[in-house]
């Protein structure tokens, strides 16, 4: 029992190592950005590595609870988590210097990370070692409804929304997106509970050999979303003073948000698509999607009336054709309730689109 517990406690390493990164980072960041060039980029690439380990066991410790309580239970936690990181890191990246597209431009990079490059990867590993696999399409064609108005009303309406209203619009917009949560919820783990379930008939692959506590993993989880908070301080920094002047690409902290948020969900859902279980991905790629919309943006609105400065969430021409194309192919491919490795191609080739136009700074 006793070694069980030390390789428990070992596996939480990411964790302390995160813990002195965040110490060197506090007492060295003025010095790493005075100094600039390789030294600046090496820090960020530090700091963004042990973010993504936090982010990991988030990850890991939700998994766990997921597979205690089942679907729909399971991928709602496992959301939640990866959103919770999502939003912690978002909010601290506003407090640095003014990037008033820096919430949308996130949200959507999100959802080309979830539906295009989580759903397209899974697929075409699921394809390729099963031929086919099958999902309740009853949770699918739920997701895509809810996404569709969600997105029209936090990030389509807003661009004919005048200056002078868009404070009340900001409510509005709060109001409807915490209903629909709700209601998503309700309908999600009750009356529809058996939309989000599929028996494939594979057992589940990872075990708990410790058996503990429930309020242990959730404890680790919320002490590692607030690192992860504390971490994105020094990232922000680092990464202000690294893009202050340069060309680069004016999306990248929007990019890697969505890519430290999606990080542990990429590895859950090709799990998940290997062992025959692609309800859970399409809960993950999907949900993810939904859960980043309706929790992110009313807490960047939220934000936004509080500090009564409007911050841009109207998607721009590109993303909203890119979005358009992404709803197309999603709601072609997942109409029969089984996915193969072409619809996971088709899904992924609009994810490399996403990345050329972020490199060519278009996006």
């Amino acid at each position: 029992m006793e070694s069980k517990l030390m390789k428990s406690l070992k596996s939480e390493l990411p964790v302390v190592v995160a813990l002195i990164v965040l110490g060197l980072g506090y007492v060295f960041e003025h010095a790493v950005v005075a100094q600039g060039g390789g030294l600046l980029w090496t820090g960020l690439l530090v700091i963004l590595t042990a973010i993504i380990a936090v982010a990991f066991r988030i990850s890991h410790h939700a998994e766990i609870l997921a597979l205690r309580l089942g679907e729909p239970y399971g991928t709602l936690i496992l959301t939640l988590a990866a959103v919770s990181v999502e939003v912690v890191i978002l909010v601290v990246l506003l407090q640095g210097e003014p990037n008033p597209t820096l919430a949308r431009d996130t949200v959507f990079a999100a959802m080309m990370f979830d539906i295009n490059g989580i759903l397209g990867l899974a697929a075409i590993v699921a394809g390729l070692k099963h031929g086919s696999a099958k999902y309740n399409l009853d949770s699918a064609n739920s997701y895509i409804a809810m996404l569709m108005v969600a997105i029209g009303v936090g990030m389509f309406i807003p661009d004919f929304v005048p200056e002078s209203k868009w404070e009340i619009y900001s409510v509005f917009s709060i109001a409807v997106m915490a209903m629909m949560y709700i209601a998503f919820l309700r309908l999600q783990t009750v009356e529809h509970r058996t939309f989000f379930e599929y028996s494939s008939g594979v057992g589940d692959e990872v075990h708990d050999v410790l058996h503990s506590p429930n309020s242990l993993h959730v404890s680790i989880m919320v002490v590692a979303i607030v690192l992860v908070g504390l971490l994105s301080e020094v990232m922000s920094v680092l990464l202000d003073a690294g893009l202050h002047g340069s060309d680069l690409p004016k999306a990248i902290p929007a990019v890697l948000v969505a890519l430290i948020s999606a990080s542990p969900e990429i590895l859950t859902a090709l799990r998940a698509a290997q062992n025959n279980r692609m309800q859970t991905t399409v809960n993950i790629a999907l949900g993810a999607s939904l859960a980043t919309v309706l929790l992110t943006l009313p807490v960047i609105e939220a934000l936004a009336l509080l500090n009564g400065e409007r911050i841009v969430m109207a998607l721009t021409p590109i993303q909203g054709g890119v979005l358009l194309l992404t709803f197309v192919t999603v709601m072609n491919n997942l109409h029969d309730g089984e996915t193969n490795a072409i619809e996971g191609v088709s899904h992924f080739a609009l994810f490399a689109a996403f990345i050329m136009l972020v490199v060519i700074g278009v996006i």
